[in-house]
């Protein structure tokens, strides 16, 4: 709601400037400008975000997704131990891990949302150290291909979106380990 506000006193704002500089043709020709550029955005943003949900949804078919949990489990389980054992928590665990190693930050939303709901089933009212760490992992990711960054970049006109692969990789493992030894750190001091 805050950001609601937020945006509501900028863009008035904006506008009550320019009426004040005598430029209210040009905001209102950028307004138009920047409706049409964020509606061709999305229309192709559309398009990339439904290929790759696809290839989720045809890997959860195919059981490949299976495969890939039962392959992420022994990591995973060492990352949320109070969980290793429990199935239904680890399969949402991975299921939001896989959309995160593929990019797809929209996709991944609502898997961990998931699997946090299952966590939080244990401890109500009370994050554990399992569910940090869920959202640690969740928010730093380490993404294999970054599908919407470079559905961005081919939509703004980029004709190699992917040559950011070893920067993703780079940076997406860094962040990823220094989350986790962060929350490690951080649930020894607080116990």
């Amino acid at each position: 709601m805050a950001m609601a506000w937020i945006w509501t006193v900028m863009v008035g704002g904006a506008i009550l400037c320019g009426l004040a500089t005598g430029r209210g043709e040009a905001v209102s020709a950028a307004a138009l400008e920047g409706a049409g550029a964020g509606i061709e955005l999305c229309l192709a943003m559309a398009g990339t975000l439904c290929l790759w949900m696809g290839i989720m949804e045809v890997m959860r078919r195919s059981g490949l997704a299976g495969g890939l949990s039962r392959l992420l489990r022994p990591v995973l389980g060492r990352l949320y131990p109070d969980f290793a054992g429990e199935r239904g928590v680890m399969d949402a665990v991975s299921a939001n891990v896989s959309a995160n190693l593929l990019g797809l930050g929209n996709a991944a939303t609502p898997l961990g949302l998931e699997a946090a709901r299952r966590m939080a089933e244990r401890s109500p009212g009370e994050a554990s150290d399992s569910l940090c760490m869920l959202v640690v992992c969740n928010t730093a990711s380490i993404q294999l291909i970054p599908a919407t960054v470079a559905g961005l970049r081919a939509a703004a006109g980029c004709q190699t979106p992917f040559d950011i692969l070893p920067a993703v990789w780079l940076t997406s493992a860094l962040s990823v380990t220094a989350g986790v030894l962060a929350a490690r750190l951080f649930s020894r001091l607080w116990r």
